[in-house]
């Protein structure tokens, strides 16, 4: 994770962003400090910090920085020059911890964890709004892995994980209103799933942290927490909204660096 000292909203790159409505500098300190309170102190994980940057405000989204399996980095490639400086101190971090970093192809876009995804041995990603589909064929040659590729038609989830969570190898709970019919249809196919509602999409339902049976999301989603109460799962709702202002909850504030 990464403390939101330099973090603020000054460009406009999403749907979500609006320089008329910009975070809240001191309550999103609270919100993040409490985020890391879930999952240090409730959840029980262990939570590496890296410092941010002070021209990188969106560098707290860590899960964008890229994919991590084993003690491989796919690093990310931004779309946007705004979020392209945040590559080298990432990758600076990664190699310190001893990680061999992987950049994608020249001219290949690619945001990490925000747009692909692990269930199993199968990897889920996402394109079309942050991501080139040309990073897929790269990440399967490179990982070794099959990839299905999902496409994303509404600029309001411009990320895979803005509308996508795995739970286990065989669950997944997904906004449909995100994808193309085709990209529906694979999801439904391949996995059994949770539907999400518009309404809680919206409040960034599936921008959540899965740790075996604990779920850490963002709060004011009461219809997926109740089915996920119902499947044996604990969830745990955080106040995130001076986040989702940037466009970014949870999943966005979080980067696995291990367990794949």
């Amino acid at each position: 994770m990464c403390a939101p000292d330099a973090y603020d909203l000054k460009y406009e790159i999403n749907a979500w962003m609006s320089l008329d409505n910009r975070p809240d500098v001191p309550i999103a300190n609270l919100q993040w400090r409490e985020l890391h309170r879930t999952l240090t102190e409730v959840v029980g994980v262990t939570v590496d910090l890296i410092p941010q940057a002070p021209n990188a405000p969106d560098m707290v989204f860590t899960a964008n920085a890229g994919l991590v399996r084993g003690k491989s980095v796919m690093l990310s490639e931004f779309r946007h020059a705004e979020r392209q400086v945040e590559v080298e101190h990432f990758k600076a971090w990664f190699e310190r911890q001893g990680f061999q970093t992987i950049l994608p192809p020249a001219g290949c876009k690619f945001e990490g964890e925000g747009d692909a995804l692990f269930a199993g041995e199968t990897l889920l990603a996402g394109y079309l709004k942050r991501s080139d589909i040309c990073s897929h064929a790269w990440l399967s040659e490179s990982l070794g892995l099959p990839v299905l590729s999902l496409e994303l038609v509404d600029n309001r989830w411009y990320h895979l994980d803005t509308a996508l969570f795995v739970l286990t190898p065989s669950l997944i709970a997904f906004y449909p209103g995100a994808f193309d019919d085709y990209a529906q249809n694979v999801i439904r196919h391949n996995f059994d799933t949770i539907e999400v509602a518009r309404s809680e999409a919206m409040q960034f339902a599936c921008n959540a942290v899965v740790l075996g049976k604990d779920v850490v999301m963002p709060a004011g989603c009461p219809l997926l927490v109740e089915e996920l109460a119902r499947r044996g799962y604990t969830p745990h709702a955080v106040e995130l909204s001076e986040f989702i202002k940037s466009g970014g909850a949870a999943k966005c504030l979080t980067l696995f660096v291990g367990g794949q």
